[in-house]
């Protein structure tokens, strides 16, 4: 328990961060494999347009620093060169 009125602001705080990003990294680890799931399944035009909203949720996560901007972009270019492997 917190012992004084700040303690207990920041662990308030804490809690509402926590649960912002841990919904933010449920939503493009979510949308990363819905991609990787197409990918497999050798569907490309269903992957490419699924490749989108799992972009939109990597940029999103790693401008709240939910993850690194460097993590987002890896992520980003390893689904889109899996897609452009698909025949």
């Amino acid at each position: 328990m917190p012992n004084t009125k700040s303690a207990a602001k920041a662990m308030r705080q804490s809690i509402k961060r926590n649960l912002r990003n841990v919904k933010a990294k449920d939503k493009f680890k979510a949308a990363v494999k819905e991609v990787k799931r197409l990918i497999t399944a050798g569907k490309k035009s269903e992957a490419a347009k699924a490749i989108e909203a799992a972009m939109s949720a990597l940029d999103k996560a790693a401008k709240t620093h939910v993850i690194h901007k460097n993590t987002a972009s890896r992520k980003k270019s390893r689904l889109a060169k899996a897609i452009a492997k698909i025949k």
